[in-house]
């Protein structure tokens, strides 16, 4: 029997369950806040960004069904004619990027803001004529076939979509004239239930709004990637991070079934939000430990190479394989304003000190390789 139905924000949990989210979240948050200042005095920062964008990219349409790992996107992100498998991930991560920058520039995540990002996500993908950036019009619903009969989950009418969004945005960012949300769909009974509204935690706002987004499913496809992205747009609006640098697709995808479960559990008329809202912490913390190992041994292979470099530009080219690990001559030249001379020079010097790999056997169009960095963040 499908669940269907599904109540707007804020939410409840048991008081047991608060007090066990209260206390996971302090570690996560935590553990966010020491990531955050580890990426503030990093050399490779800036250049993480990119690479660890692109790794969650792939994560997040792995849940999904994507059939595309972190190496296969680095070695044909260029290609000329890519797979849709490289297209939905190449998306995804300008997607991403493109809400990351809207946010650092001040705009708040709005209605308008996630159909735009929706359009980013859908070019030339998978699911890319349905109404790309535009709210679904007609019923849909999740399940293992294309028949509704099999449905695990039946989302609100498409009539309902702009009310929920509305109620949705209002929980992200306060009601514009300062009202508090509604109450009166929640039990009252605070000896019993514990009530996240829009004024609490953001790491748990953040746990909630990405199940309501992914619940109410507002488009026909797209959905679970638009509502991740979500998950890294707010931390970045609530001020936990500065940059995109904290994701948490890959534990989603560890545990995809789970994850999935847990979705469905908060749906219906009787919501378990407090078992949800634990799996999310407890990703976030797993994934924390994660990010911080990565940063640690990504920042100490960068030093490793830097004291093997003897010129300025082989440092210059060793520090640009942070964000792209596999390169050519033709694109070190061009992103470092550099001759092709140059930068074949320093690529060799670079392979020749054991940093790099190359093919020996290849003339043209050679590609250099930061194994060991693909290593750290795979």
């Amino acid at each position: 029997m499908a669940i269907q139905g599904l109540m707007k924000l804020p939410i409840e949990v048991e008081n047991k369950d608060a007090i066990e989210i209260l206390n996971v979240l302090s570690k996560a948050s935590n553990k966010i806040g020491r990531l955050e200042e580890k990426f503030k005095h990093s050399i490779v920062s800036e250049a993480l960004v990119q690479i660890l964008s692109l790794s969650e990219s792939v994560e997040s349409t792995r849940i999904e069904g994507t059939q595309v790992t972190f190496s296969d996107m680095i070695e044909e992100k260029d290609d000329k004619n890519p797979r849709w498998e490289i297209i939905e991930v190449k998306n995804y991560q300008k997607a991403l990027l493109e809400g990351s920058e809207r946010i650092r520039n001040g705009y708040p995540i709005s209605t308008r803001l996630i159909k735009e990002l929706h359009e980013s996500l859908m070019i030339g993908a998978r699911g890319s004529t349905h109404a790309s950036g535009e709210f679904r019009k007609v019923q849909n619903f999740i399940g293992p076939t294309n028949r509704i009969e099999d449905a695990t989950y039946i989302p609100i009418p498409a009539d309902q979509i702009g009310d929920y969004m509305e109620n949705l945005e209002y929980f992200i960012n306060g009601h514009p004239y300062g009202n508090k949300l509604s109450i009166t769909h929640l039990s009252h009974d605070d000896r019993i239930y514990y009530v996240f509204a829009e004024d609490s935690d953001p790491l748990v706002k953040t746990a909630i709004l990405h199940a309501q987004f992914e619940s109410i499913h507002p488009f026909l496809d797209g959905n679970g990637r638009l509502g991740r992205i979500l998950i890294v747009l707010h931390l970045m609006q609530s001020k936990l991070v500065t940059k995109p640098i904290f994701f948490v697709s890959e534990e989603l995808e560890r545990e995809r079934m789970r994850y999935y479960d847990l979705l469905n559990g908060v749906r219906g008329k009787n919501p378990d939000w407090g078992s949800w809202i634990l799996f999310f912490l407890h990703a976030c913390n797993r994934m924390a430990d994660k990010i911080i190992d990565k940063l640690d041994k990504a920042e100490a292979l960068a030093e490793k190479g830097l004291k093997l470099c003897e010129t300025p530009s082989d440092r210059k080219v060793w520090l640009y394989t942070f964000s792209n690990p596999f390169v050519q001559v033709s694109s070190v030249s061009e992103a470092l304003n550099v001759s092709p001379n140059t930068a074949r020079k320093s690529l060799n010097n670079l392979v020749e000190k054991g940093l790099l790999f190359t093919d020996r056997h290849t003339k043209r169009n050679k590609k250099y390789r930061n194994y060991d960095l693909v290593r750290i963040l795979s």
